[in-house]
Parts: C-alpha cells; structure tokens; sequence
C-alpha cells in the first residue's frame, strides 16, 4: 500500500514539474514574441526618423537655395512641397506582410468613399494654405530663424493633440512646450545682420515670422487630425493606407496650388525667372526636383511616425531635426549664429529631450501595465482549472 501511495506521489510531482515547465515555456515564447515585435517596432520607428530628419533638412536647404540664387514665385516653392507624390505610385506595387488582425478590421470596417473624399480634400485644403504659409516664411527669414521658429509647431500640436487625441499634459510636456514657445519667441527680439541675407526690411521679417508660426500652428492640427482620422475613421495601420494619406491629400492641394499659381499670374515670369537663375536652367530644374522628392520623403516618414506611435512623436521627431539646418546654413549660405540663436537653439534641444523622456515613461508604463494584465489573466485562467 504504501509503495503504491509513494508512485502515486511521484506521479503527481512529475505532473506538477510538467506543468511549471509548460507554463514557463507559454510564457518565454509569450516573451520572445514580444520582444521580437518591439524589435520590429523600433526598426521601423529608426527609419522613419532617417526620412523625416533627412527629408526635412533637404528640403529645407533647397528652398532657401531657390529663393536665393534668383527664384521668386511663392506659388511654384509651394507647389514643389505637394507635387512629388506621384513618384511614391510605383509602391502601390509593393504587398507587405499582411496581419490578420488589420485584414479583419479593413474587411469590416472600411470607410465609405464619401468620409474617405471628404478627410482627402479637407486636409489638402489645409496642407496647400499651410505649405503657402512655410513658402511666405522662408523667403523673409534667413533659415536658420525660419527653422528655429518652426520648433513652436510641436506646442501647437500639443495643444490640438488634447483636444483631438485626448493627449495627458503632465509636468515634463508642459515644461516642453514651455521651453520650445520660450525659444521662437526669443527670435523676435534679434536685430542683428542676419536678415540681410535675404535683403528683407523690417516689415517683411515680421510677415515672415508670423507666416511661419501661422504654419507651424497650421501644420500641427493637420498632424493632430491625420491621426484622429487614422482612429476613428480610417481604422487602417497597413503601408496602402500611408501612401493614401499622402497621395490623395497632396493630389487635392497640389490642385489647389495650380489654380492659385495661374491666378496670381506668376506663371508667365517662370520662363524669366529659370533664364535669370543664378546656376543655370539645370540647376533651376534640378532644385525643384529634388526639393518635391525631399519633401515626399519627409511625408513617408511623417506619416508612418504617426501611425507607430502618435502625431505628437512624429512632431517631435521634427523638432528633433531643427538644429541640423541651422548649423548647416551657416556652412552653405553663412547665416550668422549669433548668442540669441544658439540660445533658442538649446532651448529648442531641451525641450525636446523632455518631451522624449516623458515618451519613453508612457512607453515604460505600457509595458508594465501588458505584464501585469498577463500575469493577472495567467493566474485567473489557472484558478479556473
């Protein structure tokens, strides 16, 4: 009897040990899955942050060459922010690894064409005013002004950001915004020699810095309501759904643009203005190229940004890109940093490292709120049993 007992003993421990091992295994491959997601996550993430950042100050750069080597049409610097869409066509063209969650929310939740027209149209009306915006800027200020004020749209989309996206104020993004509004406004008190690299008066730099931030704030709702259309409409994270954004929304303000480019009557000097250009008809020809690719680069990066983490990360990783175009306008069209630029610039730096660091607590909270919600339905599926 008690030999049978003891068997019956060990039977039940090497049931148990089993178990454990089973139980552990669920939860290292539960693991291992994970971590191989936020690996995947965070690549994509990486890349994103190359085409915004790479983009951005490209495009940038270009603009300001445009202007200065004899370019003049506010209408066709703006309509080269928009009309570089159709060389993203060919990627329609690529078939990315499909998720059979996403397939079941675009089969059972696909917006009407109508909601899809209405979101296109709205937001290119939006993009075309804001771009003419940046185009009014970049022209009166020199670019490294043009580009520190810029850092002000991460407080606008902030602020759209609580209202549209139901954004958390806490004391590190408050002290972000505070910082990045703190070193736009610095830039209105400069009287230095730096805006006579535009040959601009008095009147045009202060229409050129209430242009900009008018685009800054213009292109921070814009952020806001792509994502807010991606969440309650859209409901659609594949890489079709990027490219849509971008396309359709370019399509109605590069039209937007045309119509506005006729009107003013600009179009009849751009046979003059490319004969007058400074570096010849090809480089005339070549910056407008290559500033629309840039911009559609930015665009790729900017959108995607959104979609793998939020419209306020996407801004941030902009702002992040701010201090690059100062530094290299000083090398190509010797813009002078003088004390009060590099001021706004730190202060511009340190307001984006907060707002980071506050990112990378959410992002640390999430993840513990994840185990513990596993942990916590583990242990009700084992009593359960």
């Amino acid at each position: 009897m008690g030999e049978v007992q003891e068997l019956q003993l060990q039977v039940m421990v090497h049931e148990h040990k089993e178990a454990k091992l089973s139980e552990h295994s669920g939860v290292s491959h539960e693991t291992v899955a994970q971590r191989s997601t936020n690996f995947r996550r965070w690549i994509r993430i990486a890349i994103y942050t190359f085409l915004v950042l790479s983009g951005q100050a490209a495009a940038t750069l270009l603009g300001r060459q445009y202007y200065d080597k004899g370019g003049k049409s506010k209408w066709l610097a703006t309509l080269v922010q928009l009309a570089g869409f159709p060389i993203l066509l060919p990627f329609y063209c690529i078939q990315p690894p499909k998720s059979p969650k996403r397939e079941t929310i675009i089969q059972t939740e696909r917006p009407s064409l109508s909601s899809l027209a209405s979101i296109y149209v709205s937001l290119g009306l939006l993009s075309a005013a804001d771009c003419y915006l940046y185009s009014v800027g970049l022209l009166y200020l020199p670019v490294s002004t043009y580009s520190l004020i810029c850092a002000s749209q991460l407080a606008f989309n902030a602020c759209f950001s609580f209202f549209l996206n139901s954004l958390k104020f806490t004391p590190l993004v408050l002290n972000s915004l505070f910082l990045l509004t703190i070193s736009s406004a610095l830039l209105v008190f400069q009287n230095d020699d730096s805006t006579n690299t535009t040959d601009t008066s008095k009147g045009k730099y202060v229409i050129g810095f209430i242009c900009t931030v008018a685009a800054s704030a213009g292109y921070g709702l814009m952020l806001s309501l792509i994502q807010l259309a991606f969440k309650k409409i859209i409901k659609s994270e594949t890489f079709t759904a990027i490219l849509d954004m971008i396309v359709y929304i370019n399509l109605a303000a590069s039209c937007v643009i045309v119509v506005g480019l006729f009107a003013s009557s600009e179009w009849k000097s751009l046979a003059r203005e490319m004969e007058e250009y400074k570096l010849g008809k090809v480089s005339y020809v070549m910056n407008l190229v290559w500033t629309a690719i840039s911009w559609q680069v930015f665009s790729i990066g900017s959108v995607g940004m959104i979609l793998e983490a939020s419209s306020l990360f996407s801004n941030a990783i902009s702002v992040l890109g701010l201090p690059i175009v100062p530094v290299l306008a000083v090398v190509f069209f010797h813009d002078k940093m003088n004390g009060l630029k590099v001021i706004a610039m730190l202060l511009a730096i340190w307001g984006f490292l907060s707002f980071v660091f506050q990112h990378h607590l959410d992002d640390s909270k999430s993840k513990t709120d994840q185990r513990n919600t596993y942990e916590v339905s583990r242990a009700s599926s084992t009593l359960n049993q």
